[in-house]
């Protein structure tokens, strides 16, 4: 199984990833060197064979089926493939037109519910409803469709941080000199030969002709962190033919970045034919409902119910016991429109809006879908990469010792001798990340200006078969003598050095144990030879005296620690996940505090645990810690998987494959899961989390299937972006909490009057302009500052925590509007007018009223103090309350079906209001000591996540 889905270098088919067919008119160009020429002119697969077992491609055999040479293509060769097989770019996303993205925004539950009602209240010749309730249809769909497009607009804008140009040698004629010029990416072809050299992105899938100590930084496409040397093929090598194309040495992958060295190389495959465009499958863009999906749709499903329910018992209730036919339906209509929080696709678009602007505003984080702000709020699992992210892309020195573990500066200074006169006399462009850690180590060093008195004499640059590099100084004092120095690979220089068998095996085991603590190793080792003025050679590099180790670790990132600590005290805990040694993972995550037990990558010493489940044996004892290792991701179901994935911290040698699938695993357990990542490799790892989140600098593909991406690879913007999407979810939870409580009991109410009364408890003109009312005031939801509380843990919108919720504050308003009656009775009772106005106008009245109690009472924050804090809303109940009030003495009231109500109804009011207060006040307090597990947005902690 190939890293990730895509195309194969070494295929033996036409396909993505080589270049089919004969190039039209093509004739065959003579290789240097080369005995006859190319086949029949025809580009073949770059590096296939026939059927069976793949075969690998020297390098003179993969110009000859690319019809190319050492020196390059001919310019009108180039522009005929060009036109052949299209420009080297990736496949793009094509821009959502403004009616497509319009008419998707229909799909949310309540913007379809509401279009039906809507288009139902039409019908029936409610226009005034229908007109109201189709303007916040288009409202919503509207700012949503406006949000996404100004962050799709935003992402692409940044394909302008890449790379636009590469090096290519081309020819004018057949006969004509070679030239290297610099040309747009997206012009090469495949045949074309390049000019590589540290710092250069791969363009394009190649293999390397040419190369002097050339290494390739290819994390994005593998998820290893170190850098793998590449050199050319020259003779068949069977090995290769079944390792993985990562694994073969002459070939690079667009997506890759040079490190050191430098190189040629012939281009293979490009644009869509890559293994880096292999990513755009649209298959693999298929993402299941996120965590916000499945939390509206619950709320949604739940409340949709009732409202199918209630307009038929409604009709068949004011039919029996009224004798009241169809003239009751708009009543009906609205009863079921007044159950309805027709603002929340308004409040929800609006609140991710605002929050999302502010991020891009402040902190330079560009979310792509509004819902993956809400998302944000609600992840309890952050995985990533240890690369970049915990720790800097460079090493540091962290000891330099002797054969006997203990240390000593004079193995520093030698391996810096030999860095720096191999970087002079190679003339090599910049030390690579090793010796340019072992370089500043020993500036840092007691004694690094004796250095300066010694005089290099030669260097054997490192090379990737021989594994070490080599300088050759005089020392100060000894004429006539010459000082090999050579460092590298522990077994490559221990290979060169006079030791015995008993020696070599103490060595080895000191290496293997520095090792698993996680410490990268460079072996130093010397020897004195006669000076002499002929050149020196590999062969020269033997019999030498083994001098040490230098050990390297990776650097924290200097936010990395504070940063993890702040997102554990938010209940979000953070998975390592890495294609390094597990050793190296464990280091860098204990040395930022995460905290882990012994173990290794069977987890030895922290606990056993007894899965059973297919694919295992009944009763199998597998040991697990928090380090894991890919090979025990392997043997394990997926409900084995998800049981360890909750325990384990680490997870060391991870194919993009095994990152998706624990990233899978946690989402089964029930976890709201984030995932960042920057690579090719890290895209199965995007799709399949609730949120994927990359840095800016990540590649096109990454950034285009992320949902949120980031200014800066930093664990401090996430927490500003968790943060954000707590504040905006924290809002939309009170929202539904007041206003589906409230909504209810009103209904409960309608309905029990509507039984009662010998007329209708509220016309339907009145219900319309109460609940116009209302939705003004509620647009304060979406610019309240949530308490404190509401930002500690993850933001989970669970329907059974709502409805536990609603059922018990909605009878309590129905209560109170209950209790209105009977004030309304005795009030009314010997005033003289139209009664029938007047309980309008009084129920109006006192509706407008209790909304705007809970509107305070039951906002966001245990506190008193916290509960005053909320200047939006306080001012949106004022506000109602007073219309609530006057309205019906206007004007206007008469028009609506309402009369002026006696001055005792409003003392008597006034008593029923304060009682409902006091009530309203004690309810909650009891409903926060029964549920102490739950703060005020309506989440649980702890194990309730796993509640969909």
């Amino acid at each position: 199984m190939t890293p990730f889905p895509g195309v194969d270098v070494s295929a033996t088919e036409s396909g993505p990833g080589s270049v089919p067919e004969s190039v039209s008119g093509a004739v065959p160009e003579s290789v240097p060197g080369a005995v006859g020429g190319a086949d029949s002119g025809a580009l073949g697969p770059p590096a296939g064979a026939g059927p069976g077992a793949p075969q690998v491609k020297t390098s003179l055999e993969i110009l000859r089926s690319l019809d190319s040479g050492p020196r390059g293509l001919v310019e009108a060769r180039a522009e005929e493939r060009l036109a052949r097989f299209g420009e080297n770019v990736l496949p793009a996303w094509r821009p959502v037109p403004w009616p497509r993205r319009f008419v998707r925004s229909l799909r949310a539950p309540f913007t379809s519910v509401l279009l039906c009602l809507g288009l139902v209240s039409a019908v029936v010749s409610a226009w005034g409803t229908a007109c109201v309730i189709l303007a916040l249809v288009a409202v919503s769909c509207l700012l949503r469709s406006a949000e996404e497009h100004r962050a799709d607009r935003s992402t692409a804008d940044l394909r302008d941080l890449v790379a636009t140009t590469a090096t290519v040698v081309r020819r004018v004629s057949p006969d004509a000199a070679p030239l290297e010029r610099e040309v747009p990416v997206a012009d090469l072809v495949p045949g074309d030969v390049i000019r590589l050299g540290p710092g250069d992105l791969v363009p394009a899938d190649v293999q390397v002709l040419r190369a002097g100590g050339l290494t390739v930084h290819q994390s994005a496409l593998t998820g290893e962190s170190a850098p793998v040397a590449k050199h050319p093929l020259d003779t068949p090598d069977p090995a290769l033919a079944s390792a993985g194309p990562f694994a073969q040495p002459q070939l690079c992958f667009q997506g890759s970045s040079v490190t050191s060295g430098s190189g040629t190389a012939v281009i293979v495959a490009t644009g869509g034919a890559t293994r880096f465009a292999a990513a755009h499958d649209g298959r693999a863009r298929q993402r299941g409902a996120s965590a916000f999906d499945r939390s509206v749709q619950g709320i949604s499903w739940t409340l949709i119910r009732f409202m199918l329910l209630t307009p038929p018992l409604v009709l068949m209730a004011n039919a029996a016991l009224r004798g009241r036919g169809l003239e009751t339906l708009p009543f009906a209509v609205a009863v079921a429109v007044g159950l309805t929080p027709e603002m929340l696709p308004v409040i929800v678009t609006t609140a991710l809006a605002r929050g999302a602007s502010r991020l891009a505003r402040t902190s330079g984080v560009i979310v792509k879908r509004l819902p993956a702000l809400h998302d944000l709020g609600a992840v309890d699992v952050l995985c990533l990469d240890k690369t970049g992210t915990l720790t800097e892309d460079r090493p540091v020195v962290a000891a330099a010792v002797d054969g006997a573990d203990r240390p000593d500066p004079e193995v520093l200074r030698w391996a810096a001798l030999s860095a720096l006169w191999t970087l002079q006399l190679a003339e090599l462009p910049a030390p690579d990340a090793l010796d340019e850690a072992v370089l500043d180590a020993a500036e840092e060093a007691e004694g690094w200006g004796a250095c300066a008195a010694y005089e290099g004499v030669a260097a054997l640059p490192f090379d990737p078969v021989r594994r070490v590099a080599t300088a050759v100084v005089r020392r100060p004092g000894r004429l006539g003598v010459h000082t090999l120095v050579t460092k590298g690979a522990v077994e490559a220089v221990l290979e060169r050095c006079a030791l015995d068998g008993d020696e070599r095996k103490q060595l080895l085991a000191l290496a293997d144990r520095k090792a698993e603590s996680g410490l990268r190793l460079l072996a130093v080792a010397r020897a004195d030879r006669p000076a002499r003025p002929g050149a020196y050679s590999p062969a020269d590099e033997r019999g030498l005296t083994f001098v040490g180790l230098v050990a390297l670790r990776d650097v924290p990132a200097p936010s990395a620690a504070e940063a993890l600590g702040v997102l554990a005290r938010r209940g979000v805990t953070v998975k390592v996940l890495t294609g390094d040694h597990p050793g190296t993972a464990a280091r860098a995550c204990a040395d930022l505090g995460l905290g882990l037990r012994t173990g290794t990558g069977t987890g030895a010493g922290s606990g056993a645990d007894t899965l059973a489940g297919s694919g295992a044996d009944t009763g199998a004892t597998i040991e697990y810690g928090d380090v894991v290792t890919a090979e025990l991701v392997d043997t394990l179901s997926d409900a084995e998987l998800a049981r360890v994935a909750d325990r384990a911290t680490v997870f060391a040698r991870c194919t993009p494959e095994h990152k998706a699938r624990i990233v899978s695993a946690l989402r089964a357990a029930g976890h709201t899961t984030g995932f960042l990542g920057d690579g090719v490799n890290d895209l199965p790892a995007l799709h399949a989390a609730d949120v994927g989140i990359c840095p800016r600098n990540a590649v096109d593909v990454a950034r285009e299937a992320a949902d949120v991406v980031l200014a800066e690879k930093d664990l401090t913007a996430i927490d500003r972006a968790v943060l954000a999407g707590r504040h905006s979810s924290g809002n939309i939870a009170t929202y539904l909490r007041i206003t589906l409580s409230s909504n209810l009991g009103n209904v409960i109410a309608m309905l029990t009057a509507g039984l009662m009364l010998p007329f209708l408890p509220m016309l339907p003109a009145q219900v319309l302009v109460q609940n116009l009312c209302f939705d003004a005031a509620q647009l304060a939801f979406a610019f309240d500052r949530p308490a404190a509380s509401a930002l500690r843990r993850p933001a989970v919108l669970r329907s059974r925590d709502f409805l536990r919720f609603i059922t018990g504050f909605g009878l309590l308003n129905a209560a109170a509007d209950l209790a209105t009656f009977g004030v309304l009775a005795l009030a009314l009772h010997n005033a003289a007018g139209d009664g029938e106005a007047a309980f309008h106008a009084g129920w109006f009245t006192e509706n407008l009223l209790t909304q705007a109690l809970v509107m305070v009472l039951l906002r966001t924050g245990r506190s008193a103090a916290e509960r005053r804090a909320g200047g939006p809303l306080r001012a949106a109940a004022a506000g109602l309350a007073v219309v609530g009030v006057l309205l019906p003495l206007t004007p206007v009231g008469p028009l609506l079906g309402m009369s002026a109500l006696p001055p005792l109804y409003y003392l008597l009011l006034g008593s029923v209001l304060g009682l409902y207060a006091v009530a309203l006040t004690a309810a909650r307090r009891r409903y926060e000591r029964r549920h102490p597990a739950e703060d005020e947005s309506g989440r649980g902690l702890g194990k309730a996540h796993g509640e969909r």
